[in-house]
């Protein structure tokens, strides 16, 4: 018996200073037992609802399904245990494999190395079942495994999201600097947005926060477009109550009305970008886009505004940052009465430059930036 089986113990990884968010959107699953840790949360819930998780959650990376958890002083014994973990039962040698590590505070002291030493362990056994062996993929594999040590403690888990959550499947198109599909739907959580009034982001780029916005309203899924997920390799997953769960999330799903989210840039380029991930969400040809500087937009009353402006210096000099969100703050004042702003500011520097006095500052980190989620309301 595995661990998760015996225990019904799953872990949850998140960006971080989204714990405590991650953890309200467990607890909208029916999850209860919750432990919040640095970019994680341990909970107990059932594998049925592990499905449900992963299929569904917006602000949630991995979940991971733990299969093993063992005392561990040296890269020989790691090997020696994983080597006799039964893993003819999570996957066979025609799929491939890869595995991610973290090691921490213990006697093996590189992640790297722990990660190939699992590796060669899954590969020999297979090796020496029938002489056949798994191949290692390290961009799309069919099975991520994680291997995590810390204080000479190992547990060797299954990623039951089968790769990063963040990934929806609509982003065909980037532009500089995106903003991560789990943090832009954290902002929009925050925001309280329900549809009640019109979304503006004035600023869309790729068009992340109208793509996220576009799920939540019409409540697709936010995994929708997934076709492999790691607990389909787990010994006791369920088909038929995983196809009954995909009939229903259609069944759940609404049309986005007109004029409800609404995008526009200054870059032509962005607003092709933007088009073309938005076709790739479910209703999302009723998004309206339009190429368009901010500074000559009409606006919007009694809305919400939501953005990600610039903070690097691609506009030229730092004058002219200071400047653009200055104008930013012009925007809002002038054209935008009775609105709320939500501003990711990358660069906490330029807070002061908006001209405008948040009511809430709230930290949240996007990849290496300790940006800051700005609510400002407009009267």
């Amino acid at each position: 018996m595995y661990e998760y089986q015996q225990y019904g113990r799953f872990f949850a990884q998140v960006a971080g200073n989204m714990e405590e968010l991650g953890a309200q959107e467990l607890r909208e699953f029916g999850v209860k037992d919750i432990k919040p840790v640095y970019r994680g949360l341990w909970f107990q819930t059932t594998l049925e609802k592990v499905y449900r998780i992963n299929y569904r959650a917006r602000l949630l990376t991995r979940i991971l399904a733990p299969l093993k958890n063992f005392s561990c002083h040296s890269t020989k014994y790691l090997y020696k245990t994983a080597r006799d973990m039964p893993w003819n039962e999570i996957m066979n040698a025609d799929q491939s494999f890869a595995v991610f590590a973290h090691v921490n505070n213990s006697h093996i002291k590189h992640s790297q190395y722990a990660a190939q030493v699992l590796k060669d362990a899954v590969v020999d056994f297979f090796r020496d079942l029938d002489g056949t062996r798994p191949s290692v993929d390290r961009e799309n594999p069919d099975i991520w495994l994680n291997l995590h040590v810390e204080n000479n403690q190992a547990r060797i888990s299954l990623d039951t999201s089968g790769g990063s959550l963040h990934r929806r499947g609509y982003r065909v198109k980037s532009v500089a600097a995106p903003m991560q599909e789990t943090l832009a739907a954290a902002i929009l959580r925050v925001t309280g947005w329900n549809g009640a009034v019109p979304l503006l982001d004035p600023m869309c780029g790729s068009g992340t926060f109208l793509a996220e916005a576009a799920l939540h309203y019409c409540r697709i899924p936010s995994a929708y477009n997934r076709t492999n997920f790691g607990f389909f390799h787990l010994p006791d997953f369920d088909k038929t109550v995983w196809d009954a769960m995909v009939t229903d999330g259609k069944r759940l799903a609404r049309s986005l009305p007109e004029n409800l989210i609404m995008g526009s840039d200054i870059s032509d380029s962005a607003i092709a970008a933007a088009r073309e991930n938005c076709a790739k969400v479910p209703f999302g040809n009723k998004i309206e886009l339009n190429i368009q500087d901010f500074r000559r937009h009409p606006g919007l009353e009694n809305g919400m505004i939501i953005c990600n402006p610039p903070y690097g210096i691609r506009l030229g000099t730092p004058e002219k940052l200071v400047e653009l969100y200055g104008e930013l703050g012009d925007f809002l004042k002038q054209k935008c009465h009775g609105s709320t702003a939500w501003i990711y500011c990358g660069n906490r520097e330029l807070i002061p430059a908006i001209g405008l006095k948040p009511s809430m500052k709230m930290p949240l980190v996007n990849g290496q930036l300790d940006g800051r989620l700005l609510k400002i309301e407009i009267y």
